[in-house]
């Protein structure tokens, strides 16, 4: 652990019932794919009074994990190891009640995530996750937020690529703006990047429930009030020929522009009138197109449980993109953000999105949580609302690029 990393520290808030909990953070589902990750770079970044520990169902895989990790910092030779089930709530409740941030990647979420929500939420516990499911993020407002609020636990949803520099790199656009004025801004995301088996298993599962989703979306609307006397709208755009930066703009349908309009919602720096839509950018209409195409064929697929299942198997969960592969990988996200006369394009850049960044964004975003002076939130919350600017702090130290491209 970097030494440098502990002066960086302000300490650990004092928040109520946390004082005498054994750990800072546990990692829940360390030993897959990105949850290793994440380990990886606990192990090397976290700072040395950090309590954290590795939790999951198999003590013989966690005790693997740990020896791998000693490798890198012979100080996680003593790291605690919790076996703890997604299937087991009295086993994920004793983990809430021991700890004051759990961060956990087991998915799909839909299907194994609810039970920790519901034991964070009832022990005051900060949460984090790197879900991209927005029928679990809906459903989980809709069942354990007003009590996360009682508590004062932080839920905070998608600490990963979904939907990190998203949510940030509006949120550090929108701070190159003026001020009390209606905001337009567009995200253009462009990415070499592959994926593992869990995240195939996630986005499989997601898409085979469009109906459920829609109806649990409605509700959810229903159900959160609106910001007063100030408009949000966000979704993933329309098609178009984007000049600045250059290249076809497909819509996106993934979780950020949600997030994104969460955050939007909650905050009053983005102004009375608040827009914004996010597009994948490629540079030839023939890419477009086939992308398009291929996001449909793959959402018709996961309609047909034996497809479904086949193309699950194509991937098995734990499996992923190898070192050499995500050494090769990148992301760059422009944001194109105008209002109040003013213009500005920015940039949020990093390696490999899905994995390398993803368990850097989770880790830090985990230790954000734990040690750092936030602002005063409880229930689900976006990774802008809760942590903001300190979040974005923390990953340009670790090495993201949040920069503005023109401003005019």
């Amino acid at each position: 652990m970097r030494p440098s990393d502990a002066a960086d520290q302000p300490g650990r808030p004092d928040r109520p019932g946390h004082a005498d909990r054994a750990h800072d953070i546990v990692l829940f589902g360390a030993t897959g794919f990105a949850g290793a990750l994440t380990a990886e770079y606990l192990a090397e970044h976290a700072p040395a009074d950090c309590r954290w520990a590795l939790a999951g169902r198999t003590p013989a895989r966690l005790e693997r994990l740990r020896d791998r990790l000693a490798e890198i910092n012979p100080a996680c030779a003593g790291l605690p190891l919790l076996t703890a089930d997604a299937g087991d709530p009295a086993s994920l409740r004793a983990v809430a009640a021991d700890t004051r941030v759990v961060a956990t990647s087991v998915g799909p979420f839909a299907r194994y995530g609810e039970p920790l929500v519901a034991a964070c939420a009832a022990a005051g516990t900060d949460y984090a996750d790197l879900t991209g499911e927005p029928e679990f993020v809906d459903l989980m407002y809709l069942r354990h937020h007003a009590l996360a609020r009682e508590t004062g636990a932080r839920l905070v949803h998608a600490c990963g690529f979904d939907s990190v520099p998203h949510d940030l790199g509006v949120h550090y656009t929108v701070s190159q703006l003026p001020a009390g004025v209606p905001l337009r801004v567009n995200g253009y995301v462009r990415s070499n990047g592959t994926i593992s088996g869990g995240t195939l298993a996630s986005a499989l599962h997601g898409m085979s429930r469009p109906v459920s989703t829609v109806r649990t979306a409605r509700a959810r609307q229903r159900a959160e009030p609106r910001p007063a006397g100030r408009t949000v709208r966000s979704g993933p755009g329309a098609p178009h020929r984007a000049r600045r930066p250059a290249g076809w703009a497909v819509p996106l349908p993934t979780i950020d522009p949600q997030i994104v309009g969460r955050s939007a919602a909650a905050l009053d720096a983005y102004g009375p009138d608040f827009a914004y839509g996010h597009h994948a950018l490629v540079r030839r209409l023939p890419v477009a197109v086939g992308g398009a195409v291929g996001v449909a064929a793959l959402l018709a697929a996961a309609q047909v449980p034996p497809v479904r299942t086949w193309l699950s198997g194509r991937l098995a969960p734990g499996d992923g993109p190898d070192a050499a592969r995500r050494a090769r990988s990148w992301f760059s996200v422009r944001f194109a953000g105008e209002g109040g006369g003013k213009r500005v394009v920015t940039e949020v850049a990093g390696g490999d999105p899905g994995y390398e960044e993803t368990a850097k964004m989770f880790a830090e975003s985990a230790l954000c949580l734990a040690f750092d002076d936030l602002p005063e939130t409880a229930g689900q919350v976006t990774t802008a609302a809760a942590m903001g600017d300190a979040l974005t702090s923390r990953l340009v130290r670790a090495g993201l690029v949040f920069r503005v491209v023109e401003s005019g």
